[in-house]
């Protein structure tokens, strides 16, 4: 797995035209992957460990992996088509009888929010990594002029 993949962090979230800007990436490269606005503050909230009043949807999975003894192992942004990003979320469950691993078809957005709320590794496949625009110049002006980012 270590040459197939890349490990990243988010690197900012910002407000964009109909959504949230992830920058991920890594001191090398940093793209973008946009999301809707809700998945934007639901992984901000992670980054920042904000206490909710009511477990939202992924603490609600969060809560049904803990019972089952499940735990985010990584996530692996796979792939770029027709402008959509996919991703994989492997899952480990463990007790004393046996670990299995799961691999599940999931949205980049639910990947990075589980993968943060557990903060757990983040990867891009190398293929997807070198094909992606770097905007690490555009995260750093953005920064430059105090716009709002989350870092790790």
């Amino acid at each position: 797995m270590k040459n197939d993949v890349v490990q990243v962090q988010i690197r900012g979230i910002l407000p964009a035209n109909s959504g949230c800007a992830l920058f991920v990436g890594n001191d090398e490269k940093v793209f973008v992957i946009n999301v809707e606005p809700q998945m934007g503050l639901v992984i901000s909230n992670f980054l920042r460990e904000t206490p909710k009043e009511r477990p939202l949807t992924h603490d609600l999975i969060q809560s049904i992996f803990k019972g089952f003894d499940i735990t985010v192992e990584r996530i692996v942004i796979t792939e770029l088509r027709n402008s959509t990003y996919f991703a994989r979320l492997i899952l480990r469950q463990q007790n004393e009888v046996a670990r299995k691993l799961v691999e599940i078809d999931a949205r980049p957005s639910d990947c990075l929010a589980l993968a943060t709320a557990q903060k757990r590794p983040i990867y891009v496949a190398t293929s997807l990594f070198e094909q992606v625009e770097d905007m690490s110049e555009v995260l750093d002006r953005i920064n430059e002029t105090g716009g709002e980012t989350e870092s790790d």
